[in-house]
């Protein structure tokens, strides 16, 4: 793969609005990191449970009917064979099953089951009171606005996601 040329002559000195911007960015990956290993521990600690196994039960808590580990596996966009691996875990756990659709057996719904849904409600309170306990420091109207401005952030990445893939031509080249 080859990079694009940026400015090979001299590198520029960002301007103080560009550098800030970059500061935001580091600030918003150690707050993000931090947060994250919180709560990795206090899974792990409490429960025995990884975050992404955390993430697999609460994608199926959200979806009473279940979901197929191809819909899993998008929603939180990773591979199927990382789902599986997961559900497998959670499954021997007793707190995933394996359900067959009627008139398919290739494929298989994941649900919780009736333990599953009941520790997961509880793991999902002390989630939520750790994120709450993390975050306590901001108000309504700051929390609202954050809120706000993050939205304003992952639209505009998510459009410039777009416009790079209408760009591209078959084959993944621009």
């Amino acid at each position: 793969m080859t990079l694009p040329v940026l400015d090979t002559v001299r590198p520029r000195r960002a301007g103080r609005l560009q550098h800030e911007r970059l500061r935001l960015w580091l600030r918003l990956l150690r707050a993000s990191r931090g947060m994250e290993a919180e709560l990795r521990e206090r899974l792990r600690v409490t429960y025995d449970l990884t975050l992404p196994q955390f993430d697999v039960l609460a994608a199926v808590a959200r979806r009473e009917d279940g979901l197929t580990m191809t819909v899993l596996s998008r929603y939180l966009m990773v591979s199927n064979g990382n789902v599986t691996g997961i559900v497998d875990r959670l499954a021997k756990d007793g707190w995933l099953d394996r359900v067959e659709i009627p008139g398919d057996r290739r494929v298989k719904l994941v649900r919780l089951t009736d333990r599953g849904a009941s520790d997961f409600a509880a793991m999902a309170a002390v989630h939520e009171r750790l994120v709450d306990e993390l975050l306590g420091g901001f108000g309504k109207t700051e929390t609202a606005g954050l809120i706000g401005q993050l939205d304003r952030l992952v639209a505009k990445l998510k459009k410039r996601g777009d416009n790079e893939r209408l760009r591209r031509k078959p084959g993944g080249k621009i």
